[in-house]
Order: structure tokens, then sequence, then C-alpha cells
């Protein structure tokens, strides 16, 4: 129990609102994207700068508060969240600056890359950004990130200048290639072990108009669909990405969609596309030349707030004919029109050449990522949506290569304390617990896809 005279200085040290259970804004701001997730913290802390945010560790270590630290809000497992806890908001921190001569960004955590996007391509740049435009530029980032210009340009986290970071011992740390690089080299991939990001700074690139948008084709169809798309990302280049989805119509119609973005001369483009609008019958044809903040919006629509969604994630060594036969095997028998399975090609290309040890991101030979999503609206569906997604995961795991991507993870009850260690490889596992144990030793930051370290207390470990 924390003292009332406690709660009220660390109240008046805020810039920010400081938020409490029946006060007006206290439920809309513990809502998170995964409408299965429900906890009620005891303070919400709603950050105006980043002396909040060291105020906000401050207190929450003085006192053995447990943390959860929201940017967007959109991690499958509600790691944004907690039950009784300090909740630290950063959602109302969007600063951004764009320096066109040097094509750099210096952008705040609580930007999504809807809002991100729209900025930069005010001057013709982008750079890698999550595929669904509420996603929070923060989290994505810090666990590598992969998006529609991943394989010509690298992860979220390859393009990562530099990072300003309050630490658990609340001191305020910049760490890049030149200063504090070995914290440098975790949050690149490590996620939010290591402390709170207040301010990243990222390399733009020159991305005009894209090819981008979704193919669709009758579900009966999947089988040889599948086996097109496999053919398709074979000879793919960099510059084109994309993913398969077996899903439904919002009239409950099931389909086969792809959905393709290319980045390089809308040309080229049209002529690598070609076979995908070919094969017929088609059910729906989107591809064309559009805007790139359009491209970081095509599935938005399958991904809205507020829907009951669970999640199961692995890469594949390839897409095999077997495994071919058990996506559609599962996928003929979905729960939930919403329920889905999914094949990424955003990987290979420039993320594989960039040297394996240069950040903490650890799957860099995959080539496909691919998901069970148990998705519904009705709370009283999830759990067979959930044990779905589950039992179809476990049987494609024939297929995988035993790795997964960090920003996928659920909730540690139910992956396990092993898929942590499967997203780093051993060596860089160890290395990023010899990293929390030097900048969070007590392991204050835990909401996460948790790398625990070795010197942590039992009061810090338990809850």
């Amino acid at each position: 129990m924390i003292s009332p005279t406690a709660v009220e200085e660390f109240k008046a040290s805020l810039r920010g609102a400081l938020l409490r259970p029946g006060e007006a804004g206290y439920d809309e701001a513990r809502r998170v994207w995964n409408g299965s997730i429900d906890k009620r913290p005891a303070l919400i802390a709603r950050c105006a700068g980043v002396s909040d945010v060291m105020h906000c560790v401050n207190f929450a270590r003085a006192n053995e508060v447990l943390v959860a630290v929201r940017g967007g809000g959109h991690n499958i497992g509600g790691n944004a969240v907690c039950d009784d806890g300090l909740m630290i908001d950063l959602s109302r921190l969007k600063g951004l600056r764009i320096d066109p001569a040097r094509r750099t960004a210096r952008a705040e955590p609580g930007l999504t890359w809807g809002e991100f996007d729209r900025e930069t391509q005010a001057f013709g740049l982008a750079t890698t950004g999550g595929q669904i435009s509420t996603t929070g530029i923060a989290g994505l980032t810090l666990g590598g990130g992969w998006g529609h210009l991943a394989r010509h340009y690298g992860l979220s986290s390859d393009n990562l200048l530099s990072v300003d970071v309050v630490t658990a011992s609340g001191q305020f740390l910049t760490a890049s290639a030149t200063e504090n690089a070995d914290l440098f080299w975790g949050v690149r991939g490590g996620g939010g072990n290591f402390g709170i990001a207040t301010s990243l700074d990222y390399q733009l690139h020159a991305v005009g108009p894209v090819l981008g948008g979704i193919v669709a084709y009758p579900f009966e169809k999947a089988k040889e669909v599948l086996k097109l798309y496999r053919e398709f990302t074979i000879a793919a280049p960099d510059e084109m990405a994309s993913g398969i989805v077996l899903i439904s119509l919002p009239d409950g119609t099931p389909f086969v969609g792809i959905v393709v973005c290319h980045s390089g001369t809308l040309a080229e483009g049209e002529r690598l596309v070609k076979p995908l609008r070919a094969f017929g019958p088609l059910l729906m044809d989107q591809i064309g030349p559009i805007p790139y903040t359009a491209a970081q919006q095509l599935i938005d629509g399958f991904y809205p707030f507020g829907l009951q969604n669970y999640w199961k994630s692995s890469f594949l060594k390839a897409i095999s004919d077997e495994a071919i036969d058990v996506m559609v095997g599962y996928c003929a028998k979905r729960p939930s029109p919403m329920c889905h399975g999914l094949i990424e090609h955003q990987l290979g290309g420039a993320v594989r050449r960039v040297d394996r040890e240069a950040t903490a991101f650890g799957q860099r030979d995959a080539e496909y990522s691919f998901m069970s999503l148990g998705v519904c609206a009705e709370a009283s569906e999830a759990e067979k949506c959930a044990r779905w997604a589950r039992d179809f995961w476990d049987a494609m795991q024939l297929f995988s290569t035993g790795g997964v991507y960090v920003n996928y993870l659920g909730r540690e009850a139910d992956e396990g304390t092993g898929r942590i260690e499967a997203a780093y490889g051993r060596e860089k596992y160890a290395r990023l617990v010899e990293l929390k144990n030097k900048y969070d030793p007590t392991n204050l930051f835990r909401l996460n896809q948790n790398i625990k370290p070795s010197q942590a207390t039992s009061a810090a470990m338990s809850a």
C-alpha cells in the first residue's frame, strides 16, 4: 500500500495528469487495442514530457510499484497496462521533427506509424514502419520492427540512429553507435527491457508513390494460390513486400488475399504482379499506384481497436506443400470469420544483409513469418478461437525454424519462458541478460517480452 501523501506528492511532481479509478478519463486511458485485455491500474500517469517519465520511474522504484509502459498500446499480450500498479502512459508524447536535408526524423514515443508517416511523407520520405497504422512507433522499433520497406531498407531498428532512454535508476541516457553503445545494441531488438524510450532518431529514405493493394481469390483455390504465392516470393526483389491471408470478407465469404507493396519503380511493380492478376478467378483486384500512407493502411480494417485477439507466431523454413495442406485444413474450419492464418514475406533482402551481431534482433536469416490469429468480436467466443489458434500453431511447428519475432509474442503464461530465448538465440540472449543486470537489475521493467536479470530480488520478480 502506498500512502495517500506519497501519491499526492507524486501527482504534484507531474506536469501531466495522474488518473485514479473512478476519475474522468481513467477508463478511456486504461483501454488498449486488444479487447481481451481488461486491467485496472491503481494509477495512470499521462506523461507530458521526459521529466514526468523520470518522476514515474523514481516513484515506482521507491514504492516497489508494478510498472506498465504504454506507447501505442498495440502489444498483443496487453503489456501496456497492468492491474493495481502504475501505468506510465506516453501516448500524448507526439513531438516529431523532420530534417529533410539530412533525411532524419526525431520522434517521441506516443506517435503511431500513421501519424509518423503522414509527416515524413510531406517531404517524400519514410522509414520502415509497422503495417497497421495505429501501431505505436516505439514498441515496434525496440522489438526489431518490420513492414513494407524492411526488405528494401532494413528493419525499423536498423534505421534507428539514436534513442533517449530513462533507465530503471531514473537516469536519462542517450544510446547511439558512439554513446552507451552497449545499450544501443540492446534496444535494437531487446524491447522495453532496459528503460523507457522518450525520443527516437530515425534514418529516412526517399519513398514516393508505391504499387500496392490487395488481390483476392475464392477460398476453394487456396492451395493453388499458396503455391502461386510461394513462387512469387521466391522471385521477389528487395523492393517487393507481401503477405498472404486466409480470412473472410465482411459478408462472411471466405477468401485468400495477397497484400503487396512495391517500393521500386511502378513499371517494375506492374511487371512483378502480373502472375497474381493472371491467376483466376479473382474476387478482387485493388492493386495500383497509391501513396505510401495508403499502403500503410491497407490492412487496418482487419485489425480494428477492441476485438478479442489471441495470436501465435513462428518463422517458417519454407512454404512447403505439406505446410500448405495444414494451413488450408485449419483455415477451412475457423470458429469465427475473423480468425485467420497469415504468412508474411517482409524479411530477407536488406534485413539479411545487416551484420548478425550488429543488433540484438535475432532472426535475420528468416524468410517467412507465420501467424495463427484467433480473433472474434464477442468475449464468449474468445476461448474457442484461442484454442483453434493454438492447435493451428502446434500443427505448423513441424515446418518452423524454431525462432519467433519478439513483437508477436503473447503473455508469458501462454508462451513459456523458452520462447523469449528462441527469439534471440542462446548467445544473444545471454548478452541481453548481462545488459539487464546492468540497466535493470531488479526487473522494474518486466511487463514486456521479459529478459529476466540473473540478479533480480525475489520481490522484483514477483507479480
